[in-house]
């Protein structure tokens, strides 16, 4: 397996080697891979406006069994610092620039990034059959690419074979039923959506326009195992000029570490799951519920904020955030059901993220309902 997996795989192995509901009877199918290798394509020599191409083996991403992610000239491997959940999917990401071209980041709060002409963001999600062997036997479900061309991102969505030899467009999505073995032993199943090429702007949306989501300075700024910095190694691969000092930017922390603070742990899960809608510049903008990293405003976070137009979404609950009383709070409620209409986010997951759950359910019981009795004021 080549080392870059590897690295992705223990980068995240705490974030998605975890439990879902069981299915009731599963099956013991062998993955039986086919020995298909995709031919050598440079690709400096592909015609951006010829695509989407109907294979994934045609951009030349990966070299080889392309399963494998075996990187090809110029393809650069990233991971955030923390990760959108996407009903316990692994992934990997990668990021490919034509030679000579580099990207800046952008002198604002979260360090977001210009990226040159034709630059390519590719991401895998995958699943192993047993989460405690994490290395083996792993079935490729979808990838994902973003590609910036004349000056506007565009998104196509690839759907794996059975063979695992390579994955073909498919713009009107999928749905795939997954099994797998938790880290408990346990069997478990999902019917994972692949959404289809329309929706990728339900996320990727800033004030209209489709954008990358993880790929800035605050998601960038840690270290890689075993290879340091990413915007260093970025910055060595040509892809970043003018880089600055690295506490010239934000860095934000992995909700999945027990050893950072739980207001930060919080406000990174809802930055990374929550925030590509709930922010001032994205579609849920008219909520008032703002859920980026950056956020200090209690009461734009939902601390005792009524909803605005939630209807039953919102349960029979009356604030987003009551301290101290996360089972009396809309945002869990919303985050911890599947029906349609009140579960959050709206697209993207059919299971509930336990773990996530629990995180932000111990950020909001922390709350000294005390210190915020001014935003309470006749609302109760």
């Amino acid at each position: 397996m080549n080392t870059n997996l590897i690295y992705s795989v223990l980068a995240f192995f705490v974030l998605c080697a975890c439990s879902a509901p069981t299915k009731n009877e599963t099956t013991d199918q062998p993955m039986v891979y086919g020995e298909w290798e995709a031919p050598d394509v440079d690709i400096n020599t592909v015609n951006f406006d010829q695509m989407p191409f109907s294979k994934l083996s045609d951009y030349g991403f990966f070299k080889g069994k392309i399963r494998e992610f075996n990187p090809g000239k110029g393809v650069v491997l990233y991971e955030p610092a923390s990760s959108l959940f996407t009903d316990y999917a692994f992934k990997t990401r990668y990021i490919w620039m034509p030679e000579g071209a580099s990207a800046t980041i952008q002198d604002d709060s979260e360090g977001t990034i210009d990226f040159p002409e034709n630059t390519v963001l590719i991401k895998n999600f995958y699943y192993p059959a047993d989460f405690r062997y994490p290395l083996e036997k792993i079935r490729v479900i979808e990838t994902r690419i973003m590609v910036k061309k004349n000056g506007a991102w565009e998104a196509f969505p690839y759907l794996w074979n059975e063979e695992q030899t390579d994955a073909i467009y498919k713009a009107v999505g999928a749905e795939v039923s997954v099994d797998w073995v938790d880290q408990q032993g346990q069997a478990q199943f999902v019917k994972y959506i692949v959404p289809n090429q329309a929706q990728c702007k339900s996320c990727h949306n800033s004030n209209e326009v489709m954008v990358p989501l993880g790929v800035k300075a605050k998601q960038l700024n840690h270290a890689l195992p075993g290879k340091g910095n990413q915007l260093i190694a970025w910055e060595e691969a040509g892809y970043l000029e003018e880089l600055k000092p690295l506490q010239a930017y934000p860095a934000m922390v992995d909700y999945s570490d027990i050893s950072s603070d739980l207001n930060l742990r919080a406000k990174a899960y809802l930055d990374s799951n929550c925030a590509h809608c709930h922010r001032a510049e994205g579609p849920a903008s008219t909520s008032g519920l703002f859920l980026n990293y950056e956020e200090t405003d209690p009461a734009k976070l939902g601390v005792f904020k009524t909803p605005v137009a939630a209807g039953f979404g919102a349960g029979s609950f009356t604030y987003a955030i009551w301290p101290g009383k996360s089972n009396e709070s809309i945002l869990t409620y919303r985050m911890g059901t599947n029906q349609v209409g009140a579960a959050m986010p709206e697209i993207g997951r059919g299971l509930v993220h336990r773990e996530g759950l629990e995180l932000i359910k111990a950020w909001i019981d922390a709350m000294p309902e005390e210190s915020f009795h001014h935003l309470s004021a006749g609302k109760r």
